[in-house]
């Protein structure tokens, strides 16, 4: 056991022991793999860690990768359109058409931060159905994925966090987490966890398996058909820059911006909560991932809806989005960490770069503290 590390009620998660009921898998030997927490009750102390040594199982297995030629060339004509149409923008798009592609820029993101990943992947709140239509309309736009295989994936990434049954595992290197692991097969170990994980909360969703079913259909539509036509209809802007930068340009950016919490966050920050994993924490992924590079706080604590310690707005743009559905009823039971949790858990496992707690803290610096507003005081 970790030092000062003191065990939850429960060892063993009860996502494994749902989803092991259903593949006929042995829960123990699924838990034992496990380098990460998913869900709160998944941990196995009071600051939300595990109880073992995770360092052994954080591994690559050295083996010849099977190409995906289909997926090489399709991303590798992606990015070529893409430094064209950023050739365009500078050239002859019209403002109209820019300003379009920065909006659905912003809507897919937010279909995979509001929606895949802290809706569906985490559970961290939950969406009543006209916020959860909203959101699978914008994952749609985004086109990484139905949300149902989105969540699947990423479960699997939070639970063996850096092994070989995360798709898109670390410690391969930074172009592996990157975009590598979309250009090979899956390591059969990432299929074999899959099966693994309790995802029945997604097929009880009728919103998520609407998605899932008629994928296909939707996804040309909202990520390449609209968005090429609307400039072409209502400011008649052209093919070759509605397609090179509306359709191409967004859809390449919003794909590298994702890619980058699992490549840049893994790799460059600070680690305040946890020094002992990879995610960091990462200030410039956050400002263009709405919020998602705030990574070792997100690894330590997945079940927090900010994915953050601080609901901070200016670099975390999702949080806003789910607190103003929050105030108008539509979205509910935010889920997020004590103040006094996550001080135990940066003691116990932080770098030591944690900043001031808050008043009264005693790294708080004299300054601070005889320059501070207080407004109605009463003295203690």
């Amino acid at each position: 056991m970790p030092p000062n590390a003191v065990s939850a009620p429960q060892a063993i998660s009860e996502s494994l022991i749902n989803a092991s009921s259903e593949t006929n898998q042995n829960p123990k030997r699924l838990h034992e793999a496990t380098t990460g927490v998913l869900f709160e009750y998944d941990a196995e102390t009071i600051d939300g860690g595990l109880v073992k040594d995770i360092e052994r199982l954080k591994k690559a297995e050295k083996r010849k990768l099977k190409l995906v030629w289909r997926n090489i060339i399709a991303f590798g004509y992606l990015h070529v359109a893409a430094l064209y149409g950023a050739y365009l923008m500078f050239t002859s798009a019209k403002w109209q058409t820019m300003v379009f592609a920065f909006a659905m820029y912003v809507v897919s993101g937010l279909g995979i931060t509001a929606g895949a990943h802290r809706l569906w992947a985490h559970r961290s709140y939950k969406a009543k159905w006209p916020l959860r239509v909203l959101l699978v309309i914008f994952n749609t736009v985004a086109f990484q994925d139905a949300a149902y295989h989105w969540a699947r994936d990423h479960r699997v990434h939070h639970k063996y966090s850096e092994t070989d049954a995360d798709p898109h595992n670390a410690t391969r290197g930074f172009f592996f987490s990157h975009i590598g692991w979309l250009l090979c097969k899956k390591h059969p170990e990432v299929k074999a966890k899959g099966k693994g994980v309790d995802l029945s909360d997604l097929r009880a969703d009728p919103v998520v398996m609407f998605q899932k079913k008629y994928y296909m259909i939707l996804m040309p539509l909202l990520c390449f058909v609209l968005p090429t036509l609307v400039p072409m209809y209502y400011w008649n802007e052209s093919f070759m820059n509605s397609w090179f930068v509306a359709t191409m340009f967004r859809w390449c950016f919003i794909l590298n911006v994702t890619w980058l919490v699992n490549s840049a966050a893994h790799k460059f920050g600070g680690k305040p909560y946890d020094k002992n994993i990879s995610p960091a924490e990462n200030k410039s992924v956050a400002i263009f991932a709405f919020g998602e590079g705030w990574h070792n706080y997100h690894h330590v604590f997945p079940w927090d809806y900010k994915t953050a310690e601080f609901g901070k707005y200016s670099m975390n743009f999702t949080t806003a989005f789910i607190d103003f559905f929050a105030k108008i009823g539509w979205a509910y039971d935010l889920k997020t960490v004590s103040a006094d949790i996550i001080k135990q858990r940066v003691k116990r496992t932080g770098d030591g770069s944690h900043h001031t707690w808050g008043w009264g803290d005693k790294d708080q610096p004299k300054e601070e503290i005889e320059n501070a507003v207080r407004i109605n005081k009463k003295d203690d």
